[in-house]
């Protein structure tokens, strides 16, 4: 095997996946290096992709050519529509995987990969000279690259708790990265300790399904990706249910705290705050008399069932008591326990905004090494670090998306600019801009990128752009047609002289049946729920896009010539100190920097516009 590569990506979980994906597809010649092939795409915590704003993350990937989406969609149990009965804001798609053909998809498409070399093997020491990355070190032999992506995701030096019980290992067992971490601090990178969890796993059979209420998917064809979907009908999606948590568990739980890692002090690493253990949730809010637990399907082929909502670093026994106290699980038998995991992760204010290390040229990181959670928020650093590898490679501008842009442009500059003091979740509420980041308009946003980069097939972007053209059309005709040209229309709604446009702004009027009253041959329902939202919305969309475009202007100042913030007069101590650690590229950058206020911003704008003019 040649030992020369233009991208090594190391780890090959959601993060490594689209780096080395969209390396490849680049026309880079790639390697991914992972410790075993068993656990490619693994999926440790709950199959399941997408979620509130997860699921638009998952369809914004999708837009800018990268592989999640179509991976889930051929792995979906059951497809949700969450947050239906809101706004269009809050709207997001959640599957249900199987982790078993989720795991499959990829192997096989590593397989098919050109330009893409897999080697089984462990990540041992960084190979930099003089700031500049040049290979990696690994167990059985020395790698060099033009660029690297680190995905280590929960790997570097883990260690599982079950109460007492300590296992220097990775997720499931699994034999973890012990060398790295070493390397990575002698070349000057700052490292933190996290904490993460995973709740048991429990046999189906073992499970009284009666004493639980059902949870369904949504009745209708939902898919993540845009181009060729993939649809799995509602009457072949597979059921989840609902349980609770009681008194009884709460008081084993209350009785037994000692016992828990987390609450014994074996456990010193932050946990995030969005999905709390079980023993914490009890703790922390002694008046909640019920906690959810959602009792979800693993694969079609495993008698495996999660329970989401039970995470936790009890020891074995307790957990057996916890779970039994639970109504349908009380004869439940485990195949896995919970454990809770600690692991190495950088400070991700050590990053650039392309997601490079700002003090080591060349080398990327991108997941949960950068201190997020989830396998969607993995995925889209993924395929950001992946890109921007292969831009810095071919000496091209990075792609940095803006908050107002993407959920991607939301993570990356809150993670790169605010930091974080435990592990990240992207949520719906962190995004200021949400009514324009919607789950319906991810390729509108991005998919110029995608085809600009090189990610984007023609055909996807032919099938976008005559889809586009369609959806301007059909608004065309709504504006230009009134209410009482269309018989039926007119005698269920008494608004002969409103236009249809003006009609389907009414809450309960769909476009849907208003082109089919209108014998519209050929209706696509995705551009039928794309013009309800953009109509009905209309007014809080542009409000919005008003708001956006007073911001960019913030943005244009660029502050990449300013090497050092103590040139700038009349600067406090501590505005040159945070400015100087992350060394903003913008001033809409700085602004949103903790302890940076408005006249620091008007001094540093000031300084810039004095010296353009000397």
């Amino acid at each position: 095997m040649e030992n020369n590569f233009d991208v090594i990506v190391i780890g090959a979980g959601h993060a490594g996946l689209e780096a080395a994906f969209a390396a490849s597809n680049l026309g880079k010649k790639t390697a991914l290096i992972t410790l075993n092939m068993e656990h490619i795409g693994d999926t440790p915590c709950n199959p399941s992709v997408g979620g509130p704003a997860k699921g638009v993350v998952t369809r914004e990937i999708d837009a800018l050519g990268g592989m999640q989406a179509i991976a889930a969609d051929k792995a979906q149990l059951q497809m949700k529509l969450l947050n239906a009965a809101k706004g269009a804001g809050v709207w997001a798609l959640r599957a249900q995987i199987d982790k078993v053909k989720y795991h499959d998809f990829w192997v096989d498409a590593i397989k098919k990969q050109k330009n893409l070399t897999l080697i089984i093997d462990e990540a041992k020491e960084l190979i930099v000279k003089n700031k500049v990355l040049k290979g990696i070190k690994c167990g059985k032999d020395t790698y060099k690259c033009k660029a690297m992506v680190l995905t280590t995701g929960t790997y570097l030096k883990p260690i599982c708790h079950r109460g007492e019980e300590q296992h220097h290992e990775g997720p499931s067992g699994q034999q973890g990265a012990n060398y790295l971490s070493d390397s990575m601090v002698a070349n000057g990178i700052k490292l933190i300790r996290l904490k993460t969890g995973t709740p048991p796993r429990i046999l189906k059979s073992s499970i009284d399904f009666n004493k639980m209420q059902v949870e369904p998917g949504t009745n209708d064809l939902l898919s993540f990706e845009h181009f060729n979907p993939t649809f799995l009908p509602f009457d072949m999606q597979t059921n989840c249910h609902l349980t609770y948590t009681n008194d009884k568990t709460h008081k084993i739980i209350r009785d037994n705290i000692s016992k828990s890692a987390m609450y014994s002090g074996r456990i010193h690493s932050i946990g995030p705050r969005y999905c709390p253990s079980i023993e914490d949730k009890v703790m922390r809010f002694a008046d909640k008399e019920r906690h959810q637990v959602f009792v979800e399907p693993e694969s079609s082929s495993w008698d495996s069932m999660y329970l989401q909502g039970l995470s936790t670093s009890f020891d074995r026994q307790t957990q057996e008591k916890i779970v039994h106290s639970v109504a349908g699980l009380e004869k439940a038998i485990f195949l896995k326990y919970a454990y809770a995991i600690e692991y190495d992760a950088i400070d991700p204010t050590q990053l650039k905004l392309n997601y490079e290390l700002k003090d080591i040229k060349n080398l990327f990181c991108a997941g949960q090494i950068n201190g997020t959670s989830g396998y969607e928020e993995a995925a889209g650093q993924g395929l950001l670090a992946g890109i921007n590898a292969v831009m810095n490679i071919k000496k091209k501008e990075p792609l940095i998306l803006k908050r107002s842009e993407a959920y991607l442009g939301v993570l990356t500059d809150d993670i790169m600019t605010k930091g974080i003091t435990e592990p990240y979740r992207l949520l719906t509420s962190r995004a200021e801009h949400r009514l324009y980041l919607r789950n319906d308009n991810c390729q509108e946003r991005l998919i110029e990128y995608g085809k600009k980069i090189g990610l984007v097939k023609k055909d996807v972007y032919a099938v976008y752009k005559k889809n586009m053209q369609i959806f301007n059309r059909q608004i065309k005709y709504l504006k230009e047609h009134k209410v009482h040209q269309v018989k039926k229309l007119l005698k269920q709604y008494n608004c002969g002289n409103y236009t249809l446009y003006q009609l389907i702004k009414r809450p309960e009027v769909k476009s849907l049946d208003v082109l089919l009253a209108c014998k519209i041959k050929n209706i696509n329902p995705e551009i039928c729920k794309k013009l309800d939202i953009n109509i009905k919305f209309e007014g809080y969309i542009a409000n919005q896009l008003k708001t956006i475009k007073k911001l960019s202007n913030l943005a244009k100042c660029s502050l990449k010539n300013i090497k050092n913030y103590k040139e700038v007069p009349n600067l406090t101590l501590e505005a040159i100190d945070k400015l100087n650690k992350i060394m903003p590229q913008d001033l809409e950058q700085a602004s949103r920097i903790s302890g940076i206020n408005l006249v620091d911003i008007a001094i540093i704008k000031n300084y810039i516009t004095n010296k353009k003019h000397d």
